[in-house]
């Protein structure tokens, strides 16, 4: 239980330091942040689920997988906005986030989805580390903490 709710709070961690530096320090986010705030929120939701169906042997293999599956993709996101940052990768951003209309949650929660700049800076979080640097060194973590949990649920079978 307190592996699915320490996801959420992470969740909710992030959200928040993404929202102080958008609202309160005018640090506008590109799509690559708007999109790692979806994987974010996805994590969250898949926590609860995680929560719901911590008790269910091929739920929780389920879960589990989704979750390594998110943070690859969140890895993948941080690694490309760290390259476009350093100008090791090419690549522009637009403006306009992709979802079908069906799914405007950029136009339904402009305070927390809407694409407000291009691709290319992340600012100074903490120590001296950008904030693209510090997603790809947590995606990287996550990763190694869903890899270990899911085998040790599959080859060990853990117990909750």
């Amino acid at each position: 239980k307190l592996f699915w709710l320490l996801f959420i709070a992470l969740g909710l961690f992030l959200e928040g330091v993404a929202l102080y530096f958008q609202h309160v320090r005018g640090e506008w986010p590109c799509l690559l942040c708007i999109q790692f705030r979806i994987l974010v929120v996805l994590m969250m939701i898949f926590a609860a689920l995680g929560l719901w169906l911590k008790k269910h042997y091929y739920g929780k293999i389920s879960i589990l997988s989704a979750m390594l599956l998110l943070f690859i993709a969140m890895l993948e996101r941080s690694y490309q906005l760290l390259g476009v940052e350093r100008g090791w990768l090419e690549g522009s951003c637009s403006m306009d986030l992709g979802l079908p209309a069906w799914l405007a949650i950029d136009k339904w929660f402009p305070w927390l989805f809407e694409v407000q700049t291009s691709c290319g800076y992340t600012p100074e979080v903490l120590f001296g580390f950008t904030m693209a640097e510090l997603l790809a060194i947590m995606s990287v973590f996550l990763v190694i903490i869903a890899l270990m949990v899911l085998f040790a649920v599959v080859f060990v079978k853990l117990e909750e």
